[in-house]
């Protein structure tokens, strides 16, 4: 398997679809960041708010990590890589393991302008805002930008940042069963975004039921896992990173199944 992960991390560095979404989310995050500064110095309407979400990590991850599981899975499939591996005496679980840690690290890849861009913000001192559309790392520089920070606090930041990055693969762990499955970039990356437009309907009913409130904790799609700051507690923190981890392992597990299931033409 260490050589198929080695294989796979090549090609993605070698890549250049996901030097392009670099690209996106390294202008998208720059966008986001000066948009928040115009809006706290009152350079911008607060309308314009919602321009500045469609920038942001939550956004972006959500329309592109889509995109990173087509170019990683659905990519293999059509140049017959995935064949060739399995035809070598690879095992599917195998295959399946590889194509995940792979996609994961190709996430990483397209959000670490965020997570620059965040850290970038709260050394600078000032203050930024984009009202109450902030989620994710724009959250925490809305939050904690402009304040004095102390050393425990930067540790706990950096936590933070890594514990909303495992979070952010556990919501899009949900596109490798479906990338297995269907094969196509054209269908994966509509679903996807077309559950979370779904999940995010769906977390209005916690407000009228504790039982579904209770449930919906225990996937990443809960809204109070991506508003997590300095005030966020421990227990909240591992919370979310176990609840995310559990998912993931789920998700894998799910395309296990269905890869054994599934032909290989």
């Amino acid at each position: 398997m260490y050589n198929l992960i080695k294989a796979d991390l090549f090609k993605l560095r070698k890549s250049m679809a996901i030097k392009i979404l670099l690209g996106i989310t390294t202008v998208s995050s720059i966008a986001m960041i000066m948009m928040a500064y115009l809006l706290q110095q009152g350079k911008l309407s607060a309308s314009a708010s919602g321009l500045g979400f469609m920038f942001s990590d939550a956004n972006m991850i959500s329309i592109l990590g889509a995109g990173v599981a087509s170019i990683i899975i659905c990519g293999d499939f059509d140049n017959r890589t995935i064949h060739e591996a399995i035809v070598n005496g690879n095992s599917r679980v195998k295959v399946v393991i590889s194509k995940s840690i792979t996609f994961c690290c190709g996430l990483f890849i397209i959000l670490l302008p965020y997570i620059i861009v965040t850290a970038i913000a709260i050394s600078t001192g000032y203050k930024y805002n984009m009202g109450q559309v902030s989620v994710g790392f724009l959250n925490i520089i809305t939050l904690e930008a402009g304040k004095a920070i102390s050393t425990s606090q930067v540790w706990k930041l950096l936590i933070i940042m890594l514990a909303l990055a495992i979070l952010y693969a556990a919501q899009l762990s949900i596109c490798i069963p479906f990338a297995i499955s269907f094969k196509k970039p054209v269908v994966v990356v509509p679903v996807y975004y077309g559950i979370v437009l779904f999940c995010t309907q769906l977390s209005r009913l916690e407000k009228t039921s504790k039982v579904f409130k209770n449930i919906y904790e225990l996937t990443p799609y809960e809204g109070k896992y991506s508003l997590m700051s300095l005030s966020a507690g421990t227990n909240d923190i591992i919370k979310a990173i176990a609840v995310s981890l559990t998912f993931m392992i789920i998700m894998l597990t799910i395309t296990c199944f269905v890869f054994r299931k599934a032909e290989i033409k």
